[in-house]
């Protein structure tokens, strides 16, 4: 009798947790505004950042995630469509979707870059030298510890 509570309880545990994989909803991107309150957050953490380079900051990498974000939505339009190209073998429309890609791929690094100069320019020196050790985009490299910009969520 015990053998086939416990088998019965088993069951049903193992059945809730299933049930409750496949009905929940995978969470939602961060928005722009919480990649950047986050960013300002660890970089102040890390390198000590005063109240109004966090003010600066903020200002900069919010300039840069609005970029970023028409950046991702034409980038997905743009490798939407070039798969679609693939599978109808049009090698004309696969060129024009590979130069989107291009000039995209550009415009990110632009807007990263020109986001990176501008915070790196209000630094103090012992900032700076802090802020040189923590890698290309900081912490975890390109994109943060999330992966790399547009294409993997995060920046910094």
């Amino acid at each position: 009798m015990k053998k086939q509570i416990l088998a019965a309880t088993a069951f049903l545990a193992c059945t809730s947790v299933i049930a409750t994989a496949q009905t929940s909803t995978p969470p939602a991107p961060p928005t722009p505004a919480q990649i950047v309150s986050r960013t300002v957050a660890r970089l102040t953490t890390l390198l000590d950042l005063t109240s109004a380079q966090q003010t600066t900051a903020t200002t900069i990498f919010t300039t840069e995630e609005t970029a970023l974000a028409t950046i991702r939505t034409s980038m997905h339009t743009a490798r939407t469509a070039l798969q679609a190209d693939i599978k109808g073998d049009n090698t004309a429309d696969i060129a024009v979707q590979a130069a989107a890609i291009g000039n995209l791929t550009t415009q990110e690094v632009q807007a990263q870059g020109t986001a990176d100069a501008a915070f790196y320019a209000i630094l103090m020196p012992d900032q700076q030298s802090k802020y040189e050790t923590l890698g290309p985009r900081g912490p975890g490299g390109p994109g943060g510890f999330g992966g790399p910009g547009p294409h993997g969520g995060g920046t910094h």
